[in-house]
Formats: C-alpha cells, sequence, structure tokens
C-alpha cells in the first residue's frame, strides 16, 4: 500500500492529513508528532487558554473520532530522528523504520534560546506547546509580579494575558516599541499606548542581561543596568524552524526548508510546509518563511494535493490576528522593508489600517479593530500595483474599488 508520511502532528500536518483523504488518496497517512497530544491550535495558548478561559479539549483541531474514522494512523509522543532521503524512509526513536512513497515535513519551529545567564532557572519560562502553558498557568496562580522579555506578538499577548489575570507586569524589550520589526514605530507605539494604558510598565530599548535567584528566578537584570524584581519571568524572542531532520541529507536549507510555489523540496518525494517552510510566494516573487495559522492550514492542504499530483502554485495572501485586551490586531500581507506608510482611520482611537508601501505598491496592511475592512484589502496586496495613497487614506473611498479586476500580466 502506497505511504504518505507527516512529520509533526501540528496544524500543518493535520490540515494535509484531512487534506489527503477529503481529496480521495486512499491510502496509507501516517501522522507522526513529538507531543503526547492530538493536533491542537496553538493561539489560545497565549490568550484564552493561558488565563484559564478555555479548557484543552477546546483547542484540539479534531475529535479523536475524526482521526479513526478517515484511517489517519497517529503516532502520538513520537520522535522522527532522521529522513533516509535516497531509499525514502524515516528513522524512529527506538529503532523503528518506516518506509514512505513521499513525506511531508511539518515540524515548525522551536523557541529561540540564547546564552543568558540564569536563563534555566526555575520560574522562567517560553511558551510554545500546551505543557509550556501549563507551567506558567500554575505560575500566574501563585500570582506576584511577572516580567516578560520580548513584546512580538507572542510576549504582547502574554504581558496582556497576565494583566488580565492580575499580575504586576514589567516588560523589557531590545527595540523602540513593542512589535518594531513587524509594524514599524508608529504603529508599535500604538501598541505601546494599549499596554500603557492597562498597566504594564515598558522598560524598552534595553535587553535582559542576567535572570537571577537563589534557586529560583527573583529578578531580572538588564543590560542597563536595570535590576527588576519578580516571582515569574517569560522569554520570547522568536523561533527557529526545526530543520536538523533533513540537515546533512542534501535537501536544501536556508532560513528553514527550502521549497517551491508547489512545497516541493529539491529531492523527489520530500515535501514541507508550516513554520518550517521557506517557500517561494509566485506574487510576491520572493521567498518567505512564516509562522502564522492561517499558512499552517493554508499551505498545509496545498502540500497534500501537490503530493497527490494535483498542486496549485501556493499564492495565498497571507494573514494573522492578534488579540491583546479589547484590542484585535490583524496583519495581512508581507513586508520585508517599506518606504511609506499610510494611515485610514485614527490611531489615537486606535481603530485604523496602516498600509506599508514600497514604490506605491501594498505591501501589507495592519488593522487595529478594522477587521473587515482589513479583508477587503487582500486584492489590493495580491495585485501589486501601485495605488493612489491618498485614497487609501480617504474613509469615503471604498476599498473594493481600489484593485485591479484582474492582476495585469
Amino acid at each position: 500500500m502506497p505511504t504518505i508520511a507527516i512529520v509533526g502532528a501540528s496544524l500543518t500536518g493535520a490540515s494535509a492529513a484531512a487534506a489527503l483523504r477529503e481529496e480521495g488518496y486512499d491510502g496509507r497517512v501516517v501522522l507522526l508528532g513529538a507531543e503526547p497530544q492530538l493536533p491542537y491550535d496553538r493561539p489560545p495558548l497565549s490568550k484564552a487558554y493561558l488565563r484559564g478561559g478555555m479548557p484543552f479539549e477546546k483547542t484540539l483541531l479534531r475529535q479523536p473520532e475524526f482521526y479513526r474514522e478517515r484511517n489517519i494512523e497517529t503516532r502520538l509522543g513520537t520522535t522522527v530522528t532522521s529522513v533516509d532521503v535516497d531509499k525514502r524512509a524515516l528513522e524512529l526513536e527506538g529503532g523503528e523504520r518506516l518506509e514512505f512513497d513521499s513525506v511531508l515535513i511539518a515540524t515548525g519551529g522551536r523557541n529561540r534560546r540564547f546564552p543568558i545567564p540564569g536563563l534555566d532557572l526555575p520560574g522562567v519560562y517560553d511558551l510554545r506547546t500546551v505543557a509550556d502553558a501549563d507551567r506558567i498557568r500554575d505560575a500566574i496562580a501563585r500570582g506576584g509580579r511577572a516580567v516578560v522579555v520580548g513584546m512580538g506578538f507572542i510576549g504582547a499577548e502574554v504581558a496582556a494575558s497576565m494583566r488580565q489575570c492580575g499580575l504586576e507586569v514589567t516588560a523589557v524589550e531590545p527595540f523602540k516599541t513593542p512589535l518594531y520589526r513587524a509594524l514599524g514605530e508608529e504603529i508599535g507605539r500604538v501598541v505601546e499606548g494599549l499596554h500603557r494604558d492597562h498597566g504594564v510598565e515598558l522598560v524598552l530599548g534595553d535587553a535582559v542581561a542576567a535572570f537571577e535567584g537563589a534557586g529560583r528566578v527573583e529578578r531580572v537584570v538588564t543590560q542597563h543596568g536595570r535590576r527588576i524584581e519578580c516571582d515569574l519571568a517569560v522569554f520570547g524572542l522568536g523561533i527557529e524552524p526545526a530543520t536538523e531532520l533533513v540537515a546533512g541529507t542534501g535537501v536544501r536549507i536556508d532560513n528553514g526548508i527550502v521549497v517551491d510555489e508547489y512545497c516541493r523540496t529539491n529531492a523527489p518525494g520530500i515535501f514541507a510546509a508550516g513554520d518550517v517552510a521557506n517557500h517561494h510566494h509566485p506574487v510576491c516573487g520572493r521567498p518567505m518563511r512564516v509562522e502564522h495559522w492561517q499558512n499552517g492550514v493554508k499551505q498545509g492542504a496545498a502540500a497534500a494535493r501537490s503530493m497527490l499530483g494535483r498542486g496549485q502554485p501556493y499564492d495565498e495572501v497571507h494573514w494573522f490576528w492578534s488579540d491583546q485586551y479589547d484590542a484585535n490586531i490583524q496583519y495581512a500581507g508581507f513586508h520585508a522593508a517599506w518606504d511609506a506608510v499610510v494611515v485610514r482611520g485614527s490611531l489615537p482611537e486606535r481603530k485604523f489600517l496602516a498600509f506599508y508601501l514600497a514604490e506605491g505598491r501594498v505591501e501589507s496592511v495592519v488593522a487595529i479593530n478594522q477587521g473587515r475592512d482589513l479583508r477587503r484589502t487582500l486584492p489590493i496586496i495580491k495585485a501589486r500595483v501601485a495605488v493612489d495613497a491618498a485614497r487609501l487614506a480617504d474613509p469615503n473611498v471604498d476599498l473594493r474599488t481600489l484593485a485591479p479586476a484582474e492582476r495585469p500580466a
């Protein structure tokens, strides 16, 4: 029987497994995951689940019977140690060997860790898995003062959740504002104001030099010499793609596993998708590695179709969201750089769209509390043509009129 193996019982892996069955594939599907749980949703881990407002069962992407009914083998708590590209086989921890006809690598990423003194002290946490979230939840329940290191999207969500749970929170961020690398200073200042208004103490333009404590974290020391007493600390400075499975096999690695617009690596029968995949985007005309929920769902399914020889170029406009307090932040597109930001709406009221432009083209859009309008910008991003900035900024202009009917050849 032909076998498709999926390494990573993740959002991407589960999406691919489901798509294989939806497309009528009747061969063997084996979904392997290192965690003991069935595939679950990660976004709640920094929000509702972390605050205790959602049981774990609600985070499951599919119930157990879904996999049974579709004859999808779930091998949970299973570590894949290597892939034999030439003989098309996976080596599992314990010595088992699983042969496949094609394999999808959906191993995602792992949290970046830095050689900071005291990082391994009890009471210093990072957040990637439900087990991580459970440890932080237990610490939150004890109350006290928390330090969040890094105010990217996950750090900002964790800070908001801990404030909503009543903890005192200090956040240390090396850049000028929260989300500075993603959103720039102008929009980052809006997020800064949001957190300050909710009582977060922000230490900006500074970084952690050490975590200190007698057997458990008691304070954070910054590079500028500030000493912040705390009962717990959450460390989050991004992830790195988990590519070691194919290291040394000849599969190309460059900021992730390199794939084309069909999720194919340079090795026949080896595919990759999700956080681990550095994919060529046919609309933007460049490679990109994206760590978003929507990309996990869409690219996993796209990879499954490609594995069956029915693939289409994966050209989704990337999109994600973040909930912080009463603010819904959404982002669409992908910008590596921009030369102008055009705002439609009110920054002080935190109700606006911000368009990131390069040579007049809309590369990406950020919306705060304007989710419906953000969806109307997707055709503009996909069109890749210059747009009149004044019309973008004018709330009386219907955004749906700003994208050409068809993308020019």
